[in-house]
């Protein structure tokens, strides 16, 4: 295994970690509005007050890991996804803004409109992200100067907004699954029927993404097809040499997330929260680990030819650079684990109001 492939498992971690993290703070902001009165909708913005700016923190080191690692993709990416990524500024942005304007005026006109904001944002974040996602599945246009040729417009497509909304639904299930371990009393019952419904909505929406993805780019499971499929050009030799392997293991990947999906109503029955917290997190985890597996070695898919994807190596730094890189994270990363599990430890149980509470 080279560095090129240690950065692309590194950088897959990082954002795992950030879609479980910063997904469940886009679920509550997606879910804030179906409260009804000024403690309730408090209690949920507290209830990830103390977390949400540090579970950003792993989308910023992903982008920089990416911006070392993989400089041309990086490139490529916030070229072609440039008015995407400003759109998604913004909203994270009006996120931030009505997190901490909210509490400042006890005006009902003030607080509703820095309510509509942070869900608002936190919807079309959600959203952004899904279809970023789908534009790498499907491909875009991506032409031989590695530059993106098509326009804001084309990134757009049926698939692209089926992505989108599929995220939706599954951070707005996540963030109320989260809630259930943070909240209490008649709130608590409530975020449970939102639990019911969301995961109702998740359930459908990833059958039908599941179909679309395979019916429209079934190379996605060439990597762990036991050589079934064929890829478009060659194999990494890494899935060349451990094709049985690799395969077992993502299959496996596939069974833990129709368990960890199915662990969900069971555990909500149970009433054992953290359980079900855990189901979901694992549930997103096992989904971009196949997305990840399944353009493998590819980080841009070129919708022209698959000569002009971008994969880990033609996208990378030299290897002297990511062999330093790799060195410098082996001690980075013990701080980051231990900065994120000191601020949840402090701040375990349920949320509280108090006189600093936005």
């Amino acid at each position: 295994m080279d560095f090129n492939v240690i950065w692309y498992i590194i950088i897959g971690l990082l954002l795992v970690g950030y879609a479980i993290l910063d997904g469940f703070d886009l679920g509550v902001g997606i879910l804030h509005l179906f409260s009804k009165g000024d403690h309730d909708r408090r209690i949920m913005l507290n209830s990830i007050g103390p977390v949400w700016d540090g579970n950003e923190v792993w989308l910023i080191t992903a982008g920089g890991a990416l911006f070392a690692a993989f400089p041309e993709v990086y490139a490529t990416a916030f070229s072609g996804f440039y008015l995407p990524f400003m759109l998604l500024l913004i909203a994270l942005i009006f996120r931030a803004v009505s997190i901490e304007f909210r509490s400042k005026e006890p005006s009902r006109l003030w607080r509703n409109t820095w309510d509509r904001s942070f869900s608002i944002g936190s919807m079309l974040a959600a959203i952004l992200f899904g279809i970023a996602i789908g534009n790498v599945i499907i491909g875009f246009s991506i032409g031989p100067d590695k530059v993106y040729q098509g326009t804001f417009f084309d990134l757009i497509t049926p698939y692209t907004i089926l992505t989108g909304f599929f995220n939706l639904s599954m951070f707005a299930m996540h963030g109320a699954i989260y809630l259930n371990l943070k909240t209490e009393g008649e709130l608590q019952k409530q975020v449970q029927g939102w639990i019911k419904r969301t995961y109702f909505i998740f359930v459908i929406m990833f059958l039908i993404t599941t179909g679309a993805t395979l019916y429209l780019r079934p190379e996605m499971v060439a990597n762990f097809s036991f050589g079934m499929v064929e890829l478009p050009g060659a194999y990494h030799a890494l899935v060349e040499k451990n094709q049985t392997i690799i395969s077992i293991l993502a299959w496996l990947i596939v069974v833990l997330n129709l368990l960890s999906i199915a662990n969900i109503p069971r555990t909500l029955a149970k009433d054992k929260p953290m359980q079900t917290f855990i189901s979901s997190a694992c549930t997103i985890g096992a989904i971009i680990g196949l997305f990840a597996l399944g353009i493998f070695p590819n980080m841009m898919i070129s919708s022209l030819s698959p000569d002009f994807n971008l994969n880990i190596y033609n996208g990378a730094s030299t290897e002297y650079t990511l062999r330093t890189m790799f060195f410098v994270a082996i001690w980075g990363f013990p701080f980051v684990f231990a900065y994120t599990s000191l601020i949840y430890w402090t701040y375990r149980g349920k949320t509280k109001l108090n006189e600093s509470s936005y």
